[in-house]
């Protein structure tokens, strides 16, 4: 495979950089150290763009790849690349990567040095997750971006920020060993750690698992990632690693590294497994529509403001979740959208309540109350981001988890109602919360004198609100990128569940569609058929 660019190790490694700038400044030199940090990461976000200008609207493939021999003798590779699916997601990276700097530049007053190293770790870590196409490549990344955040909430977190960091490293260790061991079992079964090969392996009937492997190895992946995300039952340590986290780690926790568990989801689960993700759908949607329905009723009797805005990331990712296994195209392209607006409006939502906290030392809601009198701009940017993360049309939000609802009601109308009921409930619980502290009369003295928004925080949320808006009137600009590879998702699904079954000695099922080779860029007819025979997928309880 001939290089053809080094963009992606630019947009990968830029952050790195930052890191001995940083480390040549004296330690009580917190000017220059904000300094440098934000012109690192604004930096990185104006070269990740040059990814989206080159990136083709109909591409399925993966663009801008990079393959060199790293370890030879364990088949391990440098390989990278970005299709539909992670093109988006290392674009939110880089954009809330500087809103993170800029929401702690005040805030963070000890260690500072160390703080914001730290943001540039974790977002080259996050960015290579979305980038590597080499399972070895993928795990050592997917570990970069623990240590960073450990010491992000261990450090500069809140009053029980240790337990919260030791509940955070416990739990997605735990899925860590999990995915590492099926990552070298695959490895023994196809001698690669290379993504496109094993893919190609699979699909062309070269290597076969046996139904119980598959479901072993598809396990193993999911509750890795299921534990990322959090996917009810395993969300128990998201709440305290959100309240005890300093803002900026709060906005990349629920902006960007719980879309790894649902991006792992798509980029393995689905494509490598698929027999087991059908025999698990079932049980998945469950799971989802409890998440979504027990994630909204769990945030509204909350009375801290931060802990209430935790439990709406279990509640919303559970229609990605949905959406993902689901096996259709528009209901993938929801999830993928969706992974992108929760990332911006929960991200903002965060945001807001760091500069009440900035201002109070306080999460509790009883504490506030007639905020909009003295701050009338901060609340009504809370409201509009409010409205916009409880799916208010035509806001971004909106446009994803519609189309969710739309893919998942094609093969289950009762999983689709239930999941509806999350935006009704998202409804009320963001606007109670949003009625309490805005609202009536001020009732604690020390509110009355609380500054409105400062020139850095009008930008930081006017930023966010634009992409906001920007999101919701022109998501075709999004969604025509993320159409192919969502497509390729399911013909890859489809290539590896047949030659499984033919390696068998079975028929085709009448989901399984016969389609092209791997390696073609499937045609408007093709994707045509695909689409067809994908809505004609029934999930079997």
């Amino acid at each position: 495979m001939e290089t053809q660019t080094h963009l992606l190790t630019v947009v990968t490694f830029l952050p790195l950089l930052g890191v001995p700038a940083l480390l040549m400044l004296r330690a009580n030199d917190h000017k220059w150290v904000r300094r440098i940090a934000l012109a690192v990461s604004i930096a990185e976000f104006i070269i990740s763009l040059f990814l989206l200008h080159g990136f083709g609207a109909t591409n399925a493939q993966y663009s801008f790849e990079e393959f060199y021999n790293w370890i030879p003798g364990g088949s391990i590779h440098y390989h990278l690349g970005v299709d539909g699916i992670s093109l988006f997601l290392v674009l939110l990276t880089t954009f809330l990567t500087p809103i993170a700097i800029l929401c702690s530049w005040n805030s963070i007053q000890d260690r500072v040095r160390g703080f914001f190293i730290s943001l540039l770790v974790i977002e080259t870590a996050m960015i290579g997750v979305f980038l590597s196409l080499d399972l070895f490549l993928f795990f050592v990344f997917w570990e970069l971006t623990l240590i960073p955040m450990y010491f992000i909430i261990g450090i500069w977190g809140h009053g029980r920020r240790i337990y919260a960091a030791l509940k955070f490293i416990l739990f997605t260790m735990f899925g860590s060993i999990l995915m590492l061991v099926a990552i070298l079992w695959l490895y023994n079964l196809t001698h690669t750690f290379n993504l496109p090969d094993i893919q190609a392996m699979l699909q062309t009937g070269q290597v076969v698992l046996p139904p119980h492997t598959e479901l072993w190895l598809f396990g193993a992946f999911f509750l890795a990632f299921a534990i990322k995300v959090p996917l009810f039952p395993l969300h128990t340590w998201l709440p305290d690693a959100h309240t005890e986290a300093p803002t900026a780690g709060s906005v990349i926790l629920a902006g960007v590294m719980l879309k790894l568990g649902t991006y792992g989801m798509l980029r393995f689960c689905l494509p490598l497994f698929p027999d087991a993700s059908h025999r698990m759908a079932p049980l998945i949607g469950v799971l989802a529509i409890i998440g979504i329905v027990y994630g909204a009723l769990v945030a509204m009797v909350q009375h801290d403001f931060k802990r209430l805005i935790a439990y709406t990331s279990v509640s919303h990712l559970g229609f990605v979740v949905l959406g993902l296994f689901a096996f259709s195209t528009i209901s993938i392209q929801g999830a993928i959208y969706q992974m992108l607006n929760h990332g911006v409006c929960t991200g903002a939502l965060f945001v807001g309540v760091g500069m009440l906290y900035d201002r109070r030392h306080t999460h509790e809601i009883k504490e506030f109350g007639g905020l909009i009198n003295p701050m009338p701009v901060l609340m009504a940017f809370f409201l509009f981001i409010a409205l916009s993360s409880l799916a208010l049309p035509p806001l971004n939000s909106f446009i994803g988890e519609f189309m969710i609802l739309i893919g998942t009601f094609e093969h289950h109308h009762a999983w689709a109602s239930w999941a509806a009921s999350g935006a009704i409930l998202s409804a009320i619980y963001l606007l109670w919360a949003y009625q309490r502290v805005g609202f009536g009369e001020v009732t604690v003295e020390k509110n009355k004198t609380l500054p409105d928004a400062s020139g850095r925080e009008r930008l930081i949320l006017a930023t966010m609100s634009l992409v906001i808006i920007f999101m919701g009137v022109a998501s075709p600009l999004f969604t025509r990128r993320m159409e192919p590879a969502a497509n390729t998702v399911l013909l890859q699904m489809d290539r590896v569940a047949m030659a499984s079954r033919k390696a068998r000695g079975l028929g085709a099922p009448d989901q399984v569609a016969v389609l092209p080779a791997a390696s073609a860029t499937p045609s408007q007819a093709t994707l045509k058929v695909a689409l067809v025979n994908a809505s004609q997928r029934r999930v079997q309880p």
